[in-house]
């Protein structure tokens, strides 16, 4: 899977239609092989995230969980932590 596409279940507050439609573009030039997409595939592209952000979105909509949500600077400060670890752990 694209590193750069980050689950957005569970969220508080809940995930936005720029943050599913960023995911559906990754997701796209992922699949595409491409992340700048030829003039003659440009339209290709665009349909594709767009059909993309729109059952991700339903999907989001529809999941139920008993979990509480969490919290985005929470997460992204445990992401940060893990990231410097990996990056030291590199540098080393």
């Amino acid at each position: 899977m694209c590193r750069n596409i980050r689950p957005l279940n569970n969220f508080a507050p809940p995930a936005t239609d720029e943050e599913v439609r960023a995911a559906a573009l990754q997701y796209v030039r992922k699949i595409g092989g491409s992340a700048k997409p030829s003039s003659a595939n440009e339209a290709a592209y665009e349909l594709a995230v767009d059909v993309i952000a729109q059952a991700s979105r339903e999907l989001i909509d529809s999941l139920v969980t008993s979990a509480p949500p969490k919290d985005r600077e929470v997460e992204a400060s445990k992401a940060r932590a893990r990231a410097a670890q990996r990056y030291a752990a590199v540098a080393s």
